[in-house]
């Protein structure tokens, strides 16, 4: 099985990817909100480039308080028809994202710029939504759990402390964890081109110290310190930044490695 995760609108790379013929994970945020580099995406197409530049530089500094004062200037009365316009582009792009999945088969769990319900109804036959779910894939067993950590922004893609907890003691132990958020390890929610520090989960973390899975597969981060780290037993690796990329990591028995499509 192939893995990635933030694909962010990169169908072109996912039409490849299904070519090469095996089952593929998708480990959330195939959306493309705002693409942090050039600021293009669904806030651009609806609020225009200056805007979605603007927004995006104070997101990656962390800066929310900024970021609310430049939607609340720009959007002002117009917000849930703002939403539903963005909710819309989004769509377009999940048809894009379904279209290059066509004649492959695997699995996806959302991630925090996705909208779950949105993502789920364009998946297309052969593609499994799994978030919270465990799956057997040639005897090992996979658990998934999708989503974002909460901010102050309450996309519908976070997942709160509580729930991850929940999801994830309900799935108890397995062999391999795939999520869309890392733990909560510096290295691995460090990013070195923002110089922000993300927030990585602490139930992830808790469930790799308690559980010891062998792998910890994920995503979110996309210029980590580190792709690689080791909890304990558990080796963690960070699957994305597909968009930018076009890495994915195959697990085929016992090994682990990485390809990148062309």
């Amino acid at each position: 099985m192939l893995f990635v995760s933030d694909v962010h609108g990169a169908t072109g790379a996912l039409r490849r990817l299904v070519e090469q013929g095996e089952p593929i994970a998708i480990l959330g945020d195939l959306a493309n909100l705002t693409d942090y580099r050039s600021g293009e995406g669904a806030v651009a197409d609806v609020l225009g480039i200056t805007f979605a530049r603007a927004a995006s530089s104070a997101r990656g500094e962390g800066d929310f308080e900024t970021m609310r004062s430049l939607w609340t200037r720009e959007v002002g009365e117009r917000g849930d028809q703002i939403r539903d316009a963005i909710g819309e582009v989004l769509e377009r792009q999940y048809a894009e994202v379904a279209e290059a999945l066509q004649g492959g088969s695997g699995v996806v769990i959302h991630g925090n710029v996705d909208r779950p319900a949105k993502l789920v109804a364009a998946l297309p036959e052969g593609f499994r939504y799994v978030h919270g779910e465990v799956i057997e894939v040639d005897g090992v067993s996979f658990g998934f759990v999708g989503g974002g950590v909460s901010t102050p922004l309450r996309a519908e893609g976070e997942v709160s402390d509580d729930e991850m907890t929940a999801l994830l003691g309900q799935m108890g132990p397995v062999e391999v964890l795939c999520t869309h958020v890392p733990p909560a390890v510096r290295p691995l929610r460090l990013d070195v081109i923002t110089g922000r520090e993300e927030r990585g989960s602490g139930p992830v973390l808790r469930y790799l110290q308690t559980h010891q899975p062998r792998l910890h597969l994920f995503g979110d981060i996309h210029q980590a310190q580190a792709s690689t780290w080791r909890v304990g037993a558990t080796r963690c690796i960070n699957t994305g930044y597909f968009r930018a990329t076009g890495r994915y990591w195959k697990i085929a028995g016992g090994a682990v490695q990485s390809g990148r499509v062309g």
